[in-house]
C-alpha cells in the first residue's frame, strides 16, 4: 500500500513539474517550435528550425497573387536600414527596426500593442560596420528576446513589452555589436556578435530563457593570451585550432571569427549549426604571417545545444583573406543524391561556392560556383579546399577579384522550396581590387583589415564609372542543389537586394533596391505581381494565416553595408523612413506618399580650406568611405558634400574630431585623426562638392 502511494505521489509530482514547466513555457515551447514546419505561423527567424523560409500556406498562389493588396502598414521613427523578419505568434506580429527597437502589432489589423526602445547610445553606430540594423526577435514561453546593438540580450514580456531581464553579453570596452536575431532551443537563448573589422574575438553564447543566466559559451578563435577560457570551446581550440594560427597580428585584434548571423537546428540529431565570420585583419599576411588555416574562421560548426560541445566543422575558406564569411544563411533539408536520401546542410557563403554537406558528419557532398568567381577555380572534392587562382592572395601585387567583400551572397536570407527542389539565392556580382596595405598597423577600435581601400575609389571619368556600374549586378537565382546549377535567374539592375520567401502556393517573394516588392513563379521565375514600395528593400518577407486569411509581411527601408559604402552603384534616392507593409488578397489599404526631400547644393562662394585635398582623399578612403561612400558619394548617411558643417573648419572639426553629433551616430575621430588630417579631409570633400555631381542629400535622422 505504501509502495503504491509512493508511486502515485511520484507520478503526481512529475505531473506537477511538467505542468509547471508548461506554464513557464506558455505560448511557445520546444514542441511548438519543432512543429513549426507545418503550422500557419512564423515562430522563428527562418520560420522553423530548418531555416528553409518555406511556408505551407497556399491561399496566395500563382493564380490568386494578382489580387494581392495592402492590408495595413506602419511607418517607423527611424530611416536607417531595416533588416528584420517579422515573427508571428498567437495573432501578434513582432518585429524590430534599426537601433534595436521592438514593436508588437495585432497581426490582422495592424493595431500597435506596444513598443520598446533599448535606448542604444548614438555613438555606438561607430562600432557598427554595416549600419545600425537588427534582424529580429526570438520568442519562447511568455517572452520576446532581442539582441541590442550595444551587446545586450534583452527579454521582454510578450503581452506588455515590459523588460523581464537584460544581460550584457559582450565586453563594453571593446567594439562588439549585435545585429543578428537570437534563436531559442530547449529553453536556451543563443546569441552571437559582430565587430570583426574593428578587432574582436568571436563567440556564441547560450543563456537561460527564464533568468538570463549564462549556460555556456563557445569561442571561435583561440585565446590570444594562450590560456583556456573555462568555456565549452577549450578542448577543441587546443586540439584543432591553436596550431593553425601564426604570428602576432591576430593577437592584437582577437582574430575575428564572429558569429553574427546564421544558425539552424536539427532536433532529431540534436545538432546546432553555426556560421562563423571572417578573420581580423582580413589580410591573412597581416593576421597570421600568411600561414595556417586559422580555425574556425569562415567555417560551419556543429555543436550540441545543451552544452556547446563541438561535434564537427567544415571550413569554406581556409586562411581566409578576402572577408569571405561563412555566416550566410544555413538551410537543412533531405535530398535525394545519387539515388540515396541524404540529410544535408546547404549554404551559399560569400566566397561564391554553393556547399552541400552531410549534416550528420560534415562531409562535403558537392560545391560549385553559383556566380562567376575569379579567386578560385573550384573546390577539391577530396579535401574540401578551394583551388585558389594564382595571385588571389594579393601578397606581391594587387588582385582584382569577384566576389568583393560584399560577397556573392551576403546576410540576405535565401529560401528552399521542397516542392520545386530549388534554393532561391539573392546573389550579386561585384568586383573588388584587393591590395596589400604596406602601411598597416593595428588601431584599436578602428577598421583593421590590412587591405588598402584606395584602389577601390570611384573613377572620375563618366565612361569608366558607367563601365564599373555595368559590371555590378544583383540576381535572384533558382539553384538546383542536387545538379548544382541554376534553373532560372532574374537579373536586378542593382546589386544590394533583399531576402527571400517561398511558399507552397508556388511563389517566391523578394524586394529590390529600386523600391519594389515582387512575387515570382517558383518554377519558372516569371514575375506575377509587383508593388511599388518607393523606399528600397533589403529585408526578407514572412507569411502567416489568421482566421483563414493569409498575410505577407515585409519590412521596408534601405541601408546596410552596400548602401552605406557603395551608394554610387545604387538607386539615386534620399534616406526615407522605414515601414512595415502587410498584404492580403483583396487588400485595399494605401500608404501616404513619401516626402522626397531635395536639398540644393551648398553655396561655397568664398569657402576655402588650408588642407591638402590629395592627402584628404587618402584619409577619407581609409576612415570615412565605409559609411559615407567611396569618393564622398554617400546618400544613406548624411551627404558630406551638402552638409552645413563643411562651410566652417571650426564646425567641421567639432563633428569630425570631437563628436558634436555623437548622439546621432557620428562619433569623433580624434583617436585617429589630427587637426591637419581633419582639415585635409574637409579640403577633399570641398573639392568633390565643387564638382557639382552630388546626389540628393539623405534626410537627417536617427
Amino acid at each position: 500500500m505504501h509502495f503504491k502511494f509512493t508511486l502515485i505521489a511520484l507520478a503526481c509530482a512529475g505531473l506537477l513539474s511538467a505542468c509547471q514547466e508548461a506554464a513557464k513555457a506558455k505560448g511557445v515551447d520546444q514542441a511548438r517550435l519543432e512543429a513549426a514546419e507545418t503550422n500557419a505561423e512564423w515562430l522563428s527567424y527562418g520560420r522553423s528550425y530548418s531555416e528553409q523560409r518555406f511556408s505551407p500556406l497556399t491561399q496566395i498562389n500563382t493564380e490568386s497573387v494578382g489580387d494581392l493588396g495592402l492590408a495595413w502598414s506602419y511607418e517607423f521613427d527611424t530611416d536607417r536600414g531595416q533588416e528584420a523578419t517579422p515573427i508571428v505568434k498567437d495573432g501578434v506580429l513582432y518585429t524590430t527596426t534599426a537601433w534595436s527597437k521592438v514593436y508588437a502589432f495585432d497581426a490582422a489589423t495592424g493595431a500597435l500593442k506596444w513598443s520598446y526602445d533599448p535606448k542604444v547610445a548614438g555613438e555606438k553606430a561607430f562600432d557598427a560596420c554595416c549600419d545600425v540594423v537588427n534582424r529580429g526577435v526570438a520568442v519562447w514561453g511568455d517572452k520576446v528576446f532581442v539582441g541590442a546593438l550595444d551587446g545586450r540580450l534583452i527579454a521582454l514580456d510578450t503581452d506588455t513589452g515590459a523588460e523581464a531581464w537584460s544581460v550584457q553579453t559582450t565586453d563594453t570596452a571593446k567594439p562588439y555589436t549585435i545585429t543578428g536575431a537570437p534563436r531559442v532551443i530547449k529553453g536556451k537563448v543563443l546569441i552571437g556578435n559582430g565587430g570583426a573589422e574593428y578587432g574582436v574575438r568571436g563567440y556564441l553564447s547560450a543563456y537561460d530563457a527564464e533568468t538570463g543566466a549564462l549556460i555556456w559559451r563557445f569561442f571561435t578563435a583561440p585565446n590570444p593570451e594562450g590560456q583556456p577560457d573555462g568555456a565549452a570551446s577549450d578542448a577543441i581550440l587546443a586540439e584543432k585550432a591553436a596550431g593553425t594560427w601564426f604570428g602576432e597580428g591576430w593577437k592584437a585584434t582577437g582574430g575575428g571569427a564572429t558569429v553574427w548571423d546564421s544558425m539552424a537546428y536539427d532536433s532529431k540529431l540534436d545538432l546546432l549549426y553555426v556560421g562563423v565570420g571572417n578573420g581580423t585583419p582580413w589580410n591573412h599576411e597581416k593576421r597570421s604571417d600568411g600561414k595556417g588555416d586559422n580555425l574556425f574562421v569562415s567555417s560551419i560548426l556543429a555543436l550540441k545545444p545543451d552544452t556547446g560541445q563541438y561535434v564537427w566543422h567544415f571550413q569554406t575558406t581556409p586562411g581566409e583573406s578576402w572577408d569571405y564569411t561563412a555566416t550566410q544563411h544555413i538551410i537543412l533539408s533531405d535530398l535525394t543524391i545519387a539515388g540515396q536520401t541524404r540529410q544535408v546542410l546547404m549554404q551559399a557563403p560569400k566566397n561564391g561556392f554553393f556547399y552541400v554537406l552531410d549534416r550528420v558528419t560534415g562531409e562535403l557532398i558537392s560545391a560549385e560556383p553559383y556566380v562567376p568567381i575569379t579567386w578560385a577555380t573550384g573546390v577539391d572534392k577530396a579535401t574540401g579546399r578551394p583551388i585558389e587562382a594564382p595571385g588571389a592572395r594579393y601578397r606581391d601585387a594587387p588582385s582584382l577579384q569577384i566576389p568583393a567583400p560584399f560577397g556573392a551572397h551576403n546576410w540576405h536570407p535565401m529560401a528552399f522550396n521542397p516542392q520545386t527542389g530549388l534554393v532561391y539565392i539573392p546573389a550579386q556580382v561585384v568586383p573588388f581590387a584587393y591590395v596589400n596595405d604596406a602601411n598597416y598597423r593595428h588601431q584599436p577600435g578602428a577598421w583593421n583589415v590590412g587591405t588598402d581601400f584606395l584602389a577601390n575609389a570611384l573613377p572620375d571619368d563618366a565612361a569608366q564609372l558607367a563601365g564599373l556600374k555595368a559590371m555590378v549586378k544583383g540576381q535572384l537565382i533558382a539553384w538546383d542543389p542536387v545538379a548544382q546549377k541554376a534553373r532560372w535567374t532574374v537579373e536586378h539592375p542593382f546589386f544590394w537586394n533583399a531576402g527571400v520567401l517561398t511558399t507552397a502556393g508556388g511563389l517566391v517573394f523578394q524586394g529590390a533596391a529600386e523600391g519594389t516588392f515582387s512575387a515570382y513563379d517558383a518554377a519558372t521565375g516569371t514575375k506575377l505581381w509587383s508593388y511599388e514600395t518607393v523606399n528600397g528593400v533589403i529585408a526578407p518577407p514572412s507569411t502567416y494565416e489568421i482566421d483563414g486569411e493569409q498575410y505577407v509581411a515585409l519590412m521596408v527601408g534601405y541601408g546596410g553595408a552596400g548602401a552605406l559604402s557603395s551608394p554610387a552603384l545604387l538607386p539615386d534616392r534620399s534616406r526615407l523612413p522605414g515601414r512595415l507593409l502587410v498584404f492580403k488578397l483583396g487588400g485595399t489599404a494605401t500608404v501616404p506618399a513619401y516626402d522626397l526631400p531635395q536639398v540644393e547644393p551648398l553655396d561655397l562662394t568664398g569657402v576655402n580650406s588650408t588642407g591638402n585635398a590629395k592627402a584628404g582623399f587618402a584619409s577619407f578612403q581609409q576612415y570615412c568611405q565605409v559609411c559615407h561612400g567611396a569618393n564622398a558619394s554617400g546618400r544613406y548617411l548624411p551627404d558630406l558634400k551638402r552638409s552645413q558643417i563643411l562651410l566652417s573648419d571650426e564646425n567641421w572639426s567639432s563633428v569630425v574630431l570631437y563628436g558634436a553629433l555623437a548622439p546621432r551616430g557620428m562619433a569623433g575621430f580624434s583617436r585617429y585623426l589630427s587637426d591637419a588630417d581633419a582639415e585635409n579631409i574637409r579640403a577633399y570633400v570641398l573639392a568633390e562638392a565643387r564638382k557639382g555631381a552630388a546626389a540628393p542629400a539623405a534626410k537627417a535622422g536617427r
